[in-house]
């Protein structure tokens, strides 16, 4: 019996020497250990012996046991720390390469311009104000000086939904009308209507049917030009950069009187002349004026004891001059090629 242990033991040891893996460990194990191994083959033995060699075989069986449980423990550690070290040196990440650069979304160019717009006017004490796409004709043009047969609807041209008297708005404008009436022409007001309007105007790619505008609206006692030539000169100076002029030139509208374009000096060239302002050194960026009596009067206020401005921005152009956008379809698409540009540094 115990030629047969020595012998078991040398074979251990041998084969242990040539292991790899835990694969052909775990195959040593079960030919050694398991229900039809070598070792628990002998088990079957003590049947055939005495009491007295059977005290000494188990003890020699269990030493038996033990130390080819122990050994193959023990390269069973050690396989297992080699692979884990192994695998590790094969995982190991160089945090000294340069982090992947990944993707991500840039800010609507439009909403940040309304918001920059937003922030300005409202540090001047102004509200901001929302109203209905869909408008009636009595606010969009009636209460503003433009009656039926106007030329100046046709200028316009608007999208009507039903009988020339529900349209899709083609101005902000009758948001201002909206609130002058709900104050009933005994408050002064300061507000700001940013929003979509709608015109049939697609004509080139600076030019869509749908387009975002920022109105304003300023009534008081007292009220005169010099006033609107201020607000211009601060929201010009925010957008544009403290070096900005800017100057008023005569126009017409329906609902102010008198009417003004406003202009800035050209940021690009400071004024000297170039292809953005066209080699005159000033860009037009909205139109404005005097709030004329007529809508004064057609909105509960009196023209004689209350006088007011009013302006007007398009958020596209304001976003096409500041960040050089030239096709406004740029607004509306989500390629980040193209969008990765509405984020860059400032003027």
């Amino acid at each position: 019996m115990e030629e047969k242990v020595l012998k078991i033991k040398e074979e251990l040891q041998n084969k242990l020497t040539n292991i790899n893996n835990l694969k052909e460990l775990n195959d040593l194990k079960v030919e050694y250990l398991g229900k039809k191994g070598l070792v628990s083959s002998l088990s079957s033995m003590m049947s055939s012996l005495s009491i007295e060699e059977k005290k000494s075989f188990g003890k020699l069986l269990n030493d038996l046991k033990n130390e080819v449980t122990s050994k193959i423990d023990e390269l069973k550690e050690k396989l297992e720390k080699e692979e884990l070290n192994k695998k590790l040196e094969n995982e190991r990440i160089d945090i000294s390469l340069p982090a992947t650069k990944i993707s991500c979304g840039a800010p609507n160019i439009l909403e940040k311009i309304i918001e920059e717009v937003e922030s300005v006017f409202m540090s001047m004490g102004y509200d901001v104000v929302d109203g209905p796409e869909i408008e009636l004709d009595h606010y969009n043009f009636e209460l503003l000086n433009i009656p039926k047969g106007h030329p100046a609807r046709d200028a316009q041209d608007t999208f009507y939904i039903k009988d020339e008297e529900v349209l899709l708005r083609s101005q902000t404008s009758p948001v201002q009308a909206r609130v002058m009436l709900e104050n009933g022409g005994k408050k002064p007001i300061r507000m700001i209507c940013p929003g979509k309007t709608y015109r049939r105007d697609d004509d080139d790619a600076t030019h869509s049917h749908q387009f975002m505008q920022i109105e304003g609206l300023l009534i008081d006692k007292n009220i005169s030009l010099s006033d609107l030539k201020g607000t211009f000169d601060v929201i010009s100076k925010k957008l544009f950069g403290e070096n900005v002029e800017t100057r008023f030139r005569p126009s017409y509208y329906q609902f102010t009187e008198p009417s003004v374009e406003t202009d800035i000096s050209c940021f690009v060239c400071g004024g000297k002349g170039c292809s953005l302002c066209k080699n005159t050194g000033w860009i037009t960026v909205s139109g404005a004026g005097m709030v004329h009596p007529n809508v004064l009067r057609n909105c509960g206020y009196d023209p004689k004891e209350w006088s007011g401005f009013a302006f007007g921005f398009g958020a596209e152009r304001l976003a096409m001059l500041k960040y050089g956008i030239n096709d406004i379809r740029t607004f509306y698409q989500t390629d980040l090629r193209d969008s990765k540009n509405f984020d860059r540094k400032e003027v």
